[in-house]
């Protein structure tokens, strides 16, 4: 396996504010003449949750792996917290393109399939995966990338109990670290009202009775998808605590019902196309 961490901000060269973030760590399958000469695999980038406030464990590294498991090429993106910094958006969504624009941009080095990347995000993560999925085509995307921000239309987003709506069911500190006492940005930043005909297909899912991010975040953000015409898959799940990641003894946090959300997202994504293929030569 070829594990190598990208200082994004270097790579693009954009200045890096003080105390950002901003790399990406790969999970990348060796190519070998025995069996996977000439492969290419679908990309995931991952995208753990936190509040904005830290970057949760349980959400980075076991789903990097499982996803490798599955035939992707794994990348885990470091984006910007509060506990690290004081740094507010647009710099997590600057982040999150640069990400997969350097994915696609490096799509040859780490055998992977350009046309197939996709993310998933948990909690704030999933809030930020949302931004990807929604608001990518920003006019502050262009202005940090220029040419380089057409690389960064996800084709997929997986959305894992996704902090969506800064309105009454919002999840007050993860809009706090994302944008301090600025009202007006909360609003705009509530993402079930970005949801236009340009946005990425969705899977997301959420447990019913979660008391940290309410189920509505997801039902508003799938019923906007309904309205706008733009594939997606909702599921919800009936009880399960927040942040249960893969729901498995690897996290700590087994529900064996909420386990099959792996089960049906690889479903999705293989109806999607997200499989290995040989390398056109």
């Amino acid at each position: 396996m070829k594990i190598e961490t990208i200082d994004l901000y270097a790579y693009f060269g954009i200045e890096r504010p003080k105390n950002a973030a901003g790399y990406l760590t790969t999970y990348i399958i060796n190519q070998s003449e025995e069996f996977c000469k000439d492969r290419l695999r679908p990309a995931m980038i991952v995208i753990p949750g936190g509040g904005y406030g830290f970057r949760s464990d349980r959400e980075n590294e076991p789903i990097a792996l499982e996803f490798l498991s599955k035939g992707f090429n794994a990348f885990s993106l470091a984006y910007s917290v509060a506990s690290e910094g004081d740094v507010k958006f647009p710099y997590q969504l600057i982040e999150g393109c640069m990400a997969v624009a350097f994915v696609r941009e490096n799509a040859d080095k780490y055998n992977v399939d350009k046309n197939h990347v996709c993310a998933v995000g948990f909690s704030a993560g999933g809030h930020l995966c949302t931004m990807l999925a929604t608001i990518y085509d920003d006019p502050i995307v262009e202005q940090f990338l220029g040419k380089k921000a057409s690389l960064c239309r996800l084709d997929g987003a997986i959305l894992s109990y996704p902090v969506v709506s800064s309105g009454e069911f919002a999840h007050g500190g993860s809009f706090d670290n994302l944008c301090g006492d600025d009202a007006a940005l909360k609003k705009a930043l509530s993402l079930e009202t970005r949801v236009n005909e340009r946005a990425v297909p969705a899977f997301i899912w959420c447990t019913a009775d979660d008391t940290c991010v309410p189920s509505q975040n997801s039902l508003m953000l799938a019923w906007e998808y309904r309205k706008v015409g733009v594939p997606f898959e909702l599921h919800v799940f009936e009880s399960g605590v927040h942040g249960l990641s893969l729901a498995n003894e690897e996290v700590n946090s087994v529900n064996v019902e909420v386990q099959e959300w792996l089960v049906l997202v690889d479903r999705w994504l293989k109806k999607r196309g997200f499989k290995i293929s040989n390398r056109e030569i």
